[in-house]
């Protein structure tokens, strides 16, 4: 049972509470106004787990002291009971972190549902935060993870660090390429010279020449001053370019030869100057399958997959799911007005079991989101996102494919097999939740045979 302190200045009210509460087996604390409920807290607060606050009384009304509240003791739930129910009322009050708003006349039922929710979530929060915490008071541009898959990336980052030859970063999207293609230029000789990022796939093609290149006053329509590219701006240093499966087959051909000769020329300009990059690259795609498909120079491929490292999904490497949760809690808590922010094992056990189809930035997102509806920075599992409440184990019949197909007369070993073949990525399109690119994958399919059939099979 819990210890609630209630802040009304109607004594009927607060006798109508009392009585409910007391029932409940709780301890009940009473203040007429904001003011006398400062002064018990700034005392007792430790002694105090729940408040009901009314919003409108004298001398110090509920808001006011909401926000005193949040700021000194960010831990305490807030219900949050008013006569003046108003949109803007509702949205400060919850802003403010009220845990709940119950508009009165209020309902017997209601108030013991809520303030038990409330008991409830007080206690998991103390036992999250009782909850041992790794000590991530670390540089958070350091990478996260422990695992195996991980280990492996390290070592290649270590020995590729050493020298100047270039690297392809490949892996999906959302697993932390950019992050890996930064410890590769900080841990280089190069690491005191500029580290220059160009995703390829958020500049528009007509763009992306000039931003890389760079152009001369006069070069075309709106060139009013000369610009040095990327090229130049790294000189010395590194040139990541994310997203290079983006980039024009016109493209790939100057940017072929400013490897091969080791000098650019800008836009409007014929004299070529000679830069010292080292070149890491990034995708998300199957850049050999683009080289057998023409979209992507089987020369220029070559050129840039000197070293490639396979940054493994974040499903690949599971057992860093808590540290990386721990570390991205500890980065947000400032963010979101909390000193420390914590996960109920719960909840943790919850995005240990989910498949994140994108990666460790969908889990940021995840826990963003989370924080915002959480209360005292405790992320409870009905702050997850339903994708992830509904990632339960399935049964064995749900995760197992098993073929039951009665064959009639004049069904051919052609038809079977198209039959079973259907049947098969339906199944495995329910495993991925509809993504295609981890479906081809469970299947052992390549991706763009598994488009094609989906469209003939009708399964889009």
């Amino acid at each position: 049972m819990a210890n609630i302190l209630i802040v009304d200045d109607e004594e009927n009210i607060r006798i109508a509470l009392r009585t409910i509460l007391k029932k409940q087996g709780h301890k009940i604390i009473e203040a007429e106004n904001g003011k006398v409920a400062l002064r018990y807290l700034k005392t007792d607060h430790k002694d105090i787990h729940i408040m009901l606050l009314d919003l409108h009384m004298p001398e110090m009304g509920g808001l006011q002291l909401l926000e005193k509240v949040r700021t000194a003791f960010p831990d305490l739930l807030t219900v949050v009971i008013t006569a003046y129910s108003t949109a803007e009322n509702t949205m400060k009050a919850m802003s403010l972190g009220a845990y709940d708003y119950i508009v009165k006349p209020f309902d017997i039922a209601q108030v013991k549902t809520i303030v038990a929710n409330a008991v409830e979530m007080s206690t998991l929060s103390e036992k999250a935060k009782q909850l041992p915490q790794p000590d991530q008071k670390q540089s958070s541009e350091r990478i996260i993870g422990k695992s195996a898959a991980m280990q492996e990336v390290y070592k290649l980052v270590g020995k590729v660090s050493a020298t100047t030859v270039p690297v392809l970063l490949q892996g999906e999207s959302g697993t932390g390429k950019e992050r890996i293609a930064r410890a590769i230029h900080f841990n280089s000789t190069r690491s005191d010279q500029p580290l220059v990022n160009v995703n390829c796939g958020a500049i528009p093609e007509n763009l992306l020449e000039s931003e890389l290149f760079g152009f001369e006053k006069g070069a075309f329509s709106g060139a009013t001053a000369t610009k040095p590219g990327k090229f130049e701006v790294a000189h010395n240093g590194t040139l990541f370019l994310d997203e290079i499966g983006e980039l024009s087959l016109g493209l790939q051909v100057k940017l072929l030869r400013a490897l091969q000769e080791q000098e650019i020329e800008r836009l409007g300009s014929t004299t070529p100057i000679k830069i010292n990059v080292r070149v890491i690259t990034a995708t998300n795609r199957n850049l050999k399958d683009m080289v057998e498909y023409g979209q992507f120079r089987s020369d220029l491929y070559y050129r840039l997959n000197v070293v490639p490292i396979q940054i493994p999904a974040l499903r690949e490497r599971k057992e860093d799911i808590p540290e990386l949760v721990h570390h991205l809690l500890e980065s947000y808590a400032t963010d979101f007005g909390y000193e420390k922010s914590y996960i109920t094992p719960e909840s943790l056990e919850l995005l240990h079991k989910y498949h994140w189809p994108g990666n460790i930035r969908q889990l940021q997102n995840v826990l963003r989101r989370a924080l915002i509806f959480s209360t005292g920075g405790v992320i409870l599992p009905k702050h997850l996102t339903r994708s992830i409440t509904d990632s339960l184990p399935k049964s064995k019949e749900e995760s197992t494919f098993v073929l039951q197909q009665e064959f009639k007369e004049g069904d051919t070993i052609k038809s079977i097999l198209q039959e079973t073949e259907k049947a098969a990525m339906k199944w495995a399109l329910a495993q991925t939740n509809g993504n295609k690119t981890h479906a081809s994958e469970l299947l052992q399919m390549s991706r763009k045979s598994f488009i094609n059939k989906c469209k003939d099979y009708q399964l889009d």
